[in-house]
């Protein structure tokens, strides 16, 4: 017969056995970067040919998508959009620079995403940041939230006759003591405020960018055809310059 003290005895053991299986439980259940990389690029790669099922699958139910448009999405419209690409289009989506960050049942994932596309024999290309949030429910790991944003490039350089340039030169004043000054150096239109010059590129005719800086310049002519503003445009928000000589 068993005595108690036995009995009592036994039961550290038993707590332990649980604690282990457990253990071992979760740790089946457990995610690694390489299989989060793996089920982004199956994501990735659905999106040319517009298969839904993994976007069915690896997205929980309340997800939450916040696109580079702006637009936030829950899932079944998430899913509604992915169609297939027009006829005359094709393309590649690429997970690259993974980083993650996993801990017990969460996991975040940080990447980037190179999309290179043909349109009717033109070639594109896009780069995206995204980050998403996965987590572990009943064993199953899906994205929770997702969100995307488009890194900035540069419009192509146009071209502008050089003997054009001559037009925009002068000072423009925002307020009293707030101007800038454009100048030509050699065939490149310089822009200065208070002491800081930048070169502005010309996209086209009376309107220009400046390298790694997100807007355009755009000067503004009057009735008679001469420049009487700079006008510093981000986002369709437009600050005016106007010239002052």
């Amino acid at each position: 017969m068993n005595s108690l003290l036995g009995i009592v005895g036994s039961l550290p053991a038993i707590a332990m056995s649980a604690s282990t299986v457990a253990a071992i439980a979760a740790s089946r259940d457990a995610i690694t970067q390489e299989e989060l990389v793996r089920r982004t690029q199956e994501l990735c790669d659905a999106v040319v040919p517009g298969n839904k099922e993994p976007w069915k699958k690896y997205f929980a139910d309340d997800a939450v998508y916040s696109d580079e448009k702006g637009r936030t999405l829950n899932k079944s419209a998430l899913v509604a959009d992915i169609t297939p690409l027009p006829e005359g289009y094709s393309g590649t989506i690429k997970v690259v620079n993974p980083k993650s960050l996993i801990h017990r049942d969460t996991a975040v994932l940080s990447y980037d995403l190179d999309e290179t596309e043909t349109i009717f024999g033109q070639n594109l290309a896009a780069h995206y940041h995204l980050t998403d949030t996965w987590l572990r429910r009943n064993g199953e790991w899906r994205i929770l939230a997702s969100q995307a944003h488009r890194y900035y490039e540069d419009p192509a350089a146009g071209h502008v006759d050089p003997k054009k340039l001559a037009g925009y030169i002068g000072t423009y004043e925002l307020a009293p003591g707030e101007t800038r000054i454009i100048s030509v150096d050699g065939e490149s239109l310089v822009m200065q405020r208070k002491g800081k010059k930048e070169e502005l590129l010309p996209e086209t005719c009376d309107l220009f960018f400046r390298k790694g800086v997100e807007g355009r310049i755009l000067f503004r002519r009057d009735s008679a055809g001469k420049v009487d503003a700079l006008i510093d445009r981000r986002n369709n928000e437009d600050v005016v310059w106007r010239k002052a000589n």
